[in-house]
């Protein structure tokens, strides 16, 4: 058994802001049985109490990895800052389905060597022992500084009333030349 998600991150992410899955939906996650890849509904399994943790970006992108592995590209908080992830850190399986809460970064990902975080999502240590799941991974992604949220939008802001003002000339233009196309003669009233 495995687990998986079941949609992307939105990106891009900012120090401060909210995770979320494509379009603003909540980011799911699925207990799928390897050898029929249907989700798990019924058993301990489905019910599992799972945990999300921030992974290195750089932690392999294939499908082979021990339970070692993947905690071993746990990232843990810088010293003296805040933890790397604060919300919903857990969440229960319902029928071998599960959606994270209310996450939010509260450091970039530009201190790691890979620049780039992953999300992770594994059973909680020490729930149900003696049996594997495995653990899911999210693609790489960049987590920027809340303040360069900012300049973007600032940004955005500048080039959407640039556009609006272009629009606008492109408008009183048209305008004037249909204006002085009435009242100027034409050559068959000559």
């Amino acid at each position: 058994m495995r687990l998986i998600f079941r949609n992307k991150v939105s990106l891009p992410l900012f120090t401060g802001g909210k995770v979320e899955g494509d379009q603003g939906l909540p980011i799911c996650v699925v207990l799928e049985d390897v050898s029929t890849g249907r989700v798990v509904k019924t058993g301990p399994e489905s019910m599992a109490k799972l945990e999300v943790v921030v992974l290195d970006g750089d932690f392999a992108n294939d499908y082979i990895w021990t339970a070692e592995d993947f905690e071993q590209h746990v990232l843990r908080e810088r010293d003296g800052k805040r933890p790397l992830l604060t919300g919903d850190l857990s969440m229960t399986l319902k029928e071998g389905v599960g959606t994270l809460g209310e996450l939010t970064f509260t450091d970039n990902s530009s201190w790691i060597r890979s620049r780039k975080f992953r999300l992770g999502v594994r059973v909680l240590p020490g729930y149900l022992e003696g049996i594997r799941i495995k653990e899911c991974k999210t693609e790489a992604f960049t987590v920027k500084d809340h303040r360069g949220e900012r300049k973007s939008l600032v940004l955005s802001f500048v080039l959407y009333f640039y556009s609006l003002s272009i629009h606008n000339s492109a408008i009183i233009i048209c305008l004037l030349n249909a204006s002085l196309q009435k009242t100027l003669p034409t050559s068959s009233s000559r």
